[in-house]
């Protein structure tokens, strides 16, 4: 019988890795999956406990938020006020960011940038839903961490990492030294390594995107979804068209078994509509560490530069070769 490794004991194997950190990332990861596995119990009970549904209140982006989507921003908020590794939360949820000040946080160097529940509005109709981090050490020495700690390139980030809430529970994380996925086992409520080094596909035959908006797309898009829909035996096509609406779910699957997602800029949302600091900058550290590739389009996602922490950008995400097609259709038309 295989020894079971959970997510604690991998951290702490790991934390050689990090010589400057002195332990501080290693319980920053720890607290998050906390927080992670009291987020799943109240996912997984959403219906019965009444708490599927809007909120009455918009977040900054203007969107209708859930009952869940609260509760999970208040849940990893608390996690990171009582763990002390982290001075500033950047939320989707949250206007601006949150500084913590508390006694445990005056020495903390690192920043955390959450989408709390992505996919929210799946919730009410039993979809996988999931969790986006991304972890930054500051660099700011002196006083308090400011704006300039915040708005950091992706490819400055420490770690960053998802939780899926699905049929099973899992976080995927990377600190720069691959990717490994961890499945929550509700019989000892650890989450344990079930998908070690996990690695892309180069090619797949998976296209994830909201077609419903096909006519607001760029040119070099609507070329790209033809060519996916052109039948070539050589190349394995037509792709099979597969959209949840729900960033961690889909991509989730083009990491295990290939695929591409794109979140294109639309007449509707000129510059994009996911967020670069907390949902495209971690889900490219992440694609790119299991040898994936993520750009808007033109440029590497994670060189972007950052001007505001709630800033938009357009994805093309996944497979190294489907990202690399549609790079070629949107720049030659």
């Amino acid at each position: 019988m295989n020894a079971v490794k959970t997510l604690g004991q991998f951290i702490i194997e790991k934390q050689a890795d990090f010589p400057y950190a002195k332990g501080e990332l290693s319980r920053l990861l720890r607290d998050l999956g906390i927080a992670a596995k009291i987020v799943n119990r109240e996912v997984n009970k959403a219906g019965l406990a009444g708490i599927i549904g809007d909120a009455g209140s918009t977040n900054v982006q203007g969107e209708s938020q859930k009952k869940l989507d609260i509760y999970a921003n208040e849940q990893f908020l608390a996690a990171l006020q009582c763990g002390g590794e982290c001075c500033i939360l950047v939320s989707e949820e949250n206007d601006d960011y949150i500084y913590i000040d508390s006694e445990l946080s005056k020495n903390a160097k690192y920043i955390v940038a959450i989408d709390p529940l992505d996919g929210s509005s799946n919730i009410d109709v039993n979809v996988s839903v999931g969790t986006i981090f991304s972890i930054y050490r500051r660099k700011s020495t002196d006083g308090k961490a400011t704006i300039a700690d915040v708005l950091q390139r992706g490819i400055d980030q420490v770690a960053a990492g998802y939780i899926i809430y699905g049929s099973s529970t899992m976080l995927v994380y990377t600190t720069g030294k691959g990717v490994n996925g961890f499945t929550l086992d509700p019989s000892i409520g650890e989450f344990c390594l079930s998908h070690p080094n996990m690695e892309m596909p180069v090619d797949g035959n998976i296209y994830s995107i909201n077609e419903g908006y096909y006519n607001h797309f760029p040119n070099g898009i609507k070329k790209y979804i033809k060519y996916c829909q052109v039948e070539d035996e050589k190349s394995h096509r037509p792709y099979i068209s597969r959209y949840t609406g729900s960033m961690v779910a889909d991509l989730h699957r083009s990491l295990i078994k290939g695929g591409i997602f794109i979140y294109p800029v639309t007449a509707r949302a000129p510059n994009g509509k996911l967020r670069l600091v907390y949902e495209c900058n971690p889900m490219a550290f992440i694609v790119e560490q299991a040898g994936g590739k993520a750009s808007n389009g033109y440029q590497r996602i994670m060189e972007l530069n950052v001007d505001d922490m709630h800033q938009r950008s357009a994805i093309v995400i996944g497979s190294m070769n489907m990202v690399a097609k549609a790079e070629e259709l949107l720049q030659k038309y």
